[in-house]
């Protein structure tokens, strides 16, 4: 938030950076879930690094020749997001490592979850999931339907430049690509006709589409 606002500062404009917090247990798990499959699958088994995520982010760096070290767990991301900038270079992410080693030394796996889910940012001066579900679907993110957790976990990699309440087409393909992955493990259970149904209608309808009936909540692990 403060590199954001020292941005702002330098191009001589303001924004009220908008942020609530909100504790884990008022999360829709939903969102959790939608959070881990985008971000970090392997959240509640790694020790703060992916080692088989990052190879594969390096072997695509070293083919496309764009460096962009990717591969970051959840971990290294609140690490980068509390303490360090976004810039990318070798420095930042050793820093990165040194500061995500000790985080998951003495925190528990829910409180890193619960801290990174108040502080990512979600879209120009909108910090942390409350202010994101208020901003973008007018709802506590306590109330969250599995659609709508679905884009606001798609648009987390540049949020920036993607608005999960609307229509561009990256937003609607990630999203339902994590929505169907949801279906898949049962953290969604879709009415029978609607399993017979193309997805295709979840793409264009949008969030403001009627919510899918869920047969059961999930848990958060």
């Amino acid at each position: 938030m403060e590199y954001r606002e020292g941005e702002r500062r330098e191009r001589g404009k303001k924004i009220r950076m908008n942020q609530v917090w909100v504790p884990l247990s008022n999360v829709s798990p939903y969102l959790i879930k939608a959070v881990l499959i985008a971000e970090d699958d392997n959240f509640w088994r790694h020790e703060g690094f992916d080692y088989e995520a990052i190879q594969k982010a390096i072997e695509k760096d070293i083919k496309t020749m764009k460096f962009k070290f990717g591969g970051s767990t959840i971990s290294q991301q609140l690490a980068r997001n509390l303490y360090l900038s976004p810039a990318k270079n070798p420095l930042r992410k050793i820093r990165e490592a040194i500061i995500t080693w000790r985080m998951e030394k003495v925190l528990s796996k829910r409180r890193i979850l619960e801290l990174y889910l108040n502080v990512v940012e979600w879209g120009d001066g909108i910090f942390g999931v409350e202010a994101a579900s208020r901003y973008y679907f007018g709802k506590p993110s306590s109330e969250l339907i599995p659609q709508e957790a679905a884009r606001l976990a798609a648009v987390l990699p540049n949020p920036r430049r993607y608005n999960p309440a609307g229509d561009q087409r990256y937003v609607l393909t990630r999203s339902n690509d994590i929505y169907l992955i949801m279906i898949q493990r049962g953290i969604v259970v879709p009415e029978y006709e609607e399993l017979k149904e193309d997805s295709e209608p979840f793409l264009t309808e949008g969030p403001s589409s009627s919510p899918t009936k869920e047969g059961r909540t999930p848990s958060y692990e």
